[in-house]
């Protein structure tokens, strides 16, 4: 028979499809900006999302294996990550820029998809004792 907490993600999935999303999203900018008159380059900005999403695959091996600590950081540090990606969403939503704001919900998404699986499994961790 079936288990159906097998379709539910695992902190490890979560975080790993975060961190792919918040290295792509930032290339994608980058590889596909079209400078205006008013804003002729591109922002070192916004590869902030990208430095993160580098320190959350790092702690992908961690996580895989359930270590208490690379956990919390991770958790940490997709907390900031999400807070940190409302400016852009802002900026997005005010210049009217379809693109840039399909990819910085994508990366709010993933996120909150991300937390809330951590949360999930810090209950379960906690209830198991």
């Amino acid at each position: 028979m079936l288990n159906i907490k097998q379709f539910f993600m695992r902190p490890y999935h979560a975080n790993l499809l975060n961190c792919i999303t918040l290295i792509l999203m930032p290339l994608w900018a980058y590889f596909t900006f079209e400078g205006t008159v008013e804003k002729p380059d591109l922002s070192m900005t916004a590869f902030i999302p990208l430095a993160f999403g580098v320190i959350l695959l790092l702690c992908s091996n961690g996580l895989k294996n359930q270590n208490k600590l690379i956990s919390h950081i991770a958790v940490l540090i997709t907390l900031i990550a999400l807070i940190g990606l409302m400016m852009p969403l802002k900026a997005a939503i005010a210049d009217d820029r379809f693109l840039s704001l399909i990819r910085v919900l994508g990366m709010i998404m993933t996120g909150i998809i991300a937390m809330i699986t951590f949360i999930k499994s810090f209950i379960q961790a906690r209830k198991n004792k």
